[in-house]
C-alpha cells in the first residue's frame, strides 16, 4: 500500500432499521423498574415512532404475563405529530414484559397512494400488479384459508394485456376491499421492523390495593375494661364497631413479645415504673421475637381465629412490619454478628441524635453474614403470611438498604403475588419514590403536613402528574400514633373532620389511626406528639363517646364505596375558587359517568364562602343547562347553573362538601 489509498468503509453488520421508537410511556427510569397497575386496567402505552421518508408506519404493543411462553399484541394507532398509542388489559396479577414493535408497512403505503392515483383518475395499471405482487407475497408467508384467500385476490389484481374494463374494475375492486386490508394488515411484512430496545414491565397488584379504608388499632388498648390489658378476644368484640364505620383493613401494630431491658415508660419516659407495658416497637423478649406473639394478647391459634372473624366482617388484617429488636429479642443472643458494635463491645442502639432509643437494636445491613441476615427477615413475612395475613405496613423502610428491599419484594411477588406492601416513609421524596419503584404497593405521603390551600394544590398535582404517578400509589393519613399535627392540636372537631374528607377523596387509599381519631383526640405532648400515647401505654377508649365521628367516617366510607370515582386514584383535578381558605377539586371517571366535586374550609373556626369556577363542558355538563349538585354528606340537594356558582361553608356544621354533578 502507498499510503494513498482510501479507508475502507465498514458497513453496518446488520440491515439498519428505517423506524424510530422514543420517548416511550410508561417507563419508569428508563425501564429500570415496572410501572404499577391493578388487575383489571387497562394499561395505555404511548410513544413517539417515526422514520425517513413518507411511509406509512404501523405499530403494535406486545405483552405477556409472566407465567404466559407467548406474546399477546395490541395495534397502535398514530395520533398528531409521531405520537402514537396502543392499550391492553391485565387480567392477572404479577408482572407483565411489554415489547414495542413498529415497521415501514409496505402494502399500507401503496393502498395509500393507490387510492390517491385513482381519485386524480390516473393509470393505476402498474400500481395494481405492484400490490398484487404484495398480496402474493403475504399469501406465501401464511398458511392455510387465509393463503388462499389472499392469492386469490392477488390473481383478481394482477395485470393482464387483455384486461377488460369489466376485469379492470373487479381488480380495482379487489384492491379497494376492506377484507383485504385486514387480511393484510393480520399477516403484516415484520422482516424489516424495528423492536424497542428496553423490555418494559408492568407490575399487577391485586384489587385490594386500588381502593382501600386502613383502621389502625392498639390490641392491648381493645379492653372493655380500663387498666386491663386487651387481647385479640377483644379485638374480635371490636370488629363489628369498625366494620360498621365500613372500613376495608384492621391494621394491627407490632404484637410481639417486648423487650424488658431499657424499657420506655409513659409517654416515652428514658425509666420505665413499675407495670408500663414499653412501647410495641421493641419487638422480642424471653418468650420470643417476631414470630412470636405477646402472651397478653392470646395464642397463635387465637389470632388465626381473629383474622378468619375479621374476614366474616369484610375486613382484611394487615400487620407491622418492623425491622428491629430489643436487647432482650432472640436474635441478639443468637446472631450478634447481625447488630453492630461500638468501641467499647456493646451493641449500637438506635437513634436520631441527639435522641437515643436505647430500647431498640437496629439490623446491621452491612454485616459480613448479610446473606443469612436477608433470609431470616424474608422469613418472617412469610411466617405471617401462612397465619393468613396478606397486608403489611413497612416501618421506616428508608431506612433499610434499597437493593434488600428490591430482592425480598421480587421474592415475595413471585411466591406470593397477592401480598400488599404499605411503605411507612416520612423521608426525602427520592426515596419515598425509589421504594414504590422498587415494589411497595402504597406509600405514606407528606399529607398531614400539607395544610394550606397552596401546599395541597402542589402536592397533588406533583404525585398525580409527574412521572411517579406510574408506580407511587399514595396512602393518605391524618394522623399517626406518633404524628399529631399542630393543625389538628388547635383545630378540634372542624379540623378532624376537614382532614377526614382530604384524605378520604384526594386518593383512593387512606387511614385512621383509632379510636385516637374519631374521638378527636388532640392533647399534645411536645410538638407533634400525643399526650399519653398509645405507644407507651395502654389506654382505654370509650368509643361511644357522645361527639365521636364514627357516623360520619361510615357515611363517607359509604361515599366512597358507592362512587367509581373515589374507588381509583387519578382523575383528580383542582378548580378555581375566590377564596384560599376553600380548596375545591373534582374526582371523575375516565367516562365522566361519575363526577364529584368536593368543597373543604381549610378554615377550622370561622365561615369562609367563595365563588366556584367550573369547566362544565369538560365534566361532561351542559352549560346551557342549569344542573343538580346533590351533597352526599348532608343529603341536601342544589340547584346551578353556569360556571359559576356560590357556596359558603360553616366549620361548627360540616366544613366540607361532597357534591355529586348531575
Amino acid at each position: 500500500m502507498t499510503g494513498d489509498e482510501p479507508t475502507p468503509t465498514l458497513l453496518p453488520a446488520v440491515r439498519p432499521r428505517r423506524v424510530v421508537i422514543t420517548h416511550v410511556d410508561p417507563e419508569v427510569e428508563g425501564g429500570r423498574f415496572p410501572a404499577q397497575r391493578i388487575v383489571g386496567d387497562a394499561v395505555v402505552v404511548t410513544a413517539d415512532i417515526f422514520a425517513d421518508g413518507h411511509d406509512v408506519l404501523s405499530a403494535v404493543v406486545r405483552y405477556r404475563h409472566e407465567k404466559d411462553t407467548s406474546w399477546s399484541e395490541a395495534p397502535m394507532q398514530e395520533l398528531a405529530n409521531d405520537r402514537w398509542r396502543g392499550e391492553f388489559r391485565v387480567t392477572q396479577v404479577g408482572r407483565y414484559e411489554v415489547m414495542l414493535q413498529a415497521w415501514v408497512d409496505r402494502f399500507a403505503t401503496w393502498r395509500r397512494d393507490f387510492q390517491k392515483k385513482l381519485d386524480a383518475g390516473q393509470d393505476v395499471e402498474n400500481d395494481l400488479q405492484t400490490g398484487a405482487s404484495l398480496v402474493d407475497e403475504a399469501s406465501r408467508r401464511v398458511i392455510g384459508p387465509a393463503a388462499r384467500d389472499l392469492a386469490l385476490r392477488a390473481a383478481l389484481m394482477r395485470h393482464r394485456e387483455s384486461r377488460t374494463e369489466k376485469a379492470r374494475e373487479r381488480a380495482i375492486e379487489a384492491a379497494q376491499s376492506e377484507q383485504l386490508v385486514t387480511l393484510m394488515a393480520e399477516y403484516p411484512d415484520r422482516r424489516h421492523s424495528t423492536t424497542y430496545d428496553k423490555t418494559l414491565a408492568i407490575r399487577v397488584s391485586p384489587e385490594r390495593a386500588r381502593s382501600s379504608a386502613w383502621y389502625e388499632m392498639f390490641p392491648r388498648s381493645a379492653s372493655p375494661e380500663p387498666g386491663r390489658h386487651g387481647t385479640f378476644a377483644d379485638c374480635e368484640a371490636r370488629l363489628p364497631y369498625i366494620a360498621s364505620m365500613g372500613f376495608d383493613v384492621l391494621y394491627l401494630p407490632p404484637i410481639h413479645p417486648i423487650g424488658v431491658t431499657n424499657r420506655k415508660g409513659r409517654n416515652g419516659n428514658s425509666k420505665a415504673q413499675p407495670g408500663d407495658p414499653g412501647s410495641v416497637w421493641a419487638i422480642g423478649s424471653a418468650e420470643g421475637g417476631h414470630k412470636a406473639i405477646h402472651p397478653a394478647l392470646g395464642s397463635l391459634d387465637d389470632f388465626r381465629r381473629l383474622v378468619a372473624k375479621a374476614r366474616e366482617h369484610g375486613l382484611d388484617l394487615a400487620l407491622d412490619l418492623a425491622y428491629q429488636c430489643s436487647p432482650d429479642h432472640p436474635y441478639v443472643e443468637h446472631h450478634p454478628e447481625w447488630f453492630r458494635r461500638r468501641p467499647d463491645g456493646s451493641i449500637q442502639c438506635a437513634g436520631n441524635p441527639p435522641h437515643v432509643y436505647d430500647d431498640i437494636y437496629p439490623f446491621d445491613f452491612e454485616t459480613e453474614d448479610w446473606e443469612d441476615l436477608w433470609e431470616e427477615l424474608k422469613s418472617i413475612v412469610v411466617f405471617w403470611i401462612t397465619q393468613g395475613v396478606r397486608m403489611f405496613r413497612v416501618d421506616n423502610p428508608h431506612t433499610k438498604p434499597f437493593a434488600f428491599w428490591e430482592w425480598m419484594i421480587a421474592q415475595l411477588q413471585r411466591d406470593y403475588p397477592d401480598v400488599i406492601l404499605l411503605a411507612e416513609s416520612f423521608t426525602r421524596p427520592n426515596s419515598m419514590y425509589r421504594l414504590t419503584a422498587l415494589g411497595f404497593t402504597h406509600s405514606y405521603t407528606y399529607f398531614a403536613w400539607r395544610t394550606s390551600k397552596r401546599e395541597l394544590v402542589d402536592y397533588f398535582t406533583e404525585i398525580s402528574t409527574s412521572p411517579v404517578r406510574e408506580h407511587f400509589r399514595p396512602h393518605l393519613w391524618p394522623t399517626t400514633p406518633d404524628v399529631l399535627p399542630e393543625h389538628l392540636q388547635t383545630g378540634g372537631r372542624p379540623a378532624f373532620i376537614a382532614r377526614l374528607v382530604l384524605a378520604a377523596t384526594l386518593a383512593a387509599n387512606y387511614g385512621i389511626y383509632g379510636p385516637a381519631y374519631e374521638l378527636c383526640e388532640n392533647t399534645p405532648a411536645g410538638s407533634e406528639q400525643f399526650l399519653d400515647s398509645e405507644m407507651f401505654e395502654i389506654r382505654h377508649w370509650d368509643v361511644a363517646r357522645p361527639g365521636n365521628l364514627s357516623e360520619l367516617i361510615g357515611r363517607i366510607n359509604r361515599i366512597r364505596r358507592e362512587n367509581a370515582a373515589l374507588g381509583r386514584d387519578g382523575g383528580l383535578r383542582f378548580h378555581s375558587i375566590t377564596n384560599d381558605q376553600l380548596v375545591a377539586y373534582t374526582r371523575a371517571t375516565g367516562d365522566l359517568a361519575n363526577v364529584l366535586l368536593v368543597v373543604v374550609n381549610l378554615d377550622p373556626r370561622s365561615t369562609q364562602a367563595g365563588t366556584i369556577d367550573l369547566p362544565l363542558g369538560e365534566l361532561g355538563l351542559d352549560s346551557s343547562q342549569p344542573y343538580e349538585v346533590h351533597d352526599l354528606l348532608s343529603d341536601r340537594r342544589y340547584t346551578w347553573q353556569g360556571p359559576r356558582n356560590y357556596v359558603e361553608l360553616d366549620p361548627s356544621n360540616l366544613p366540607a362538601h361532597i357534591f355529586k354533578l348531575r
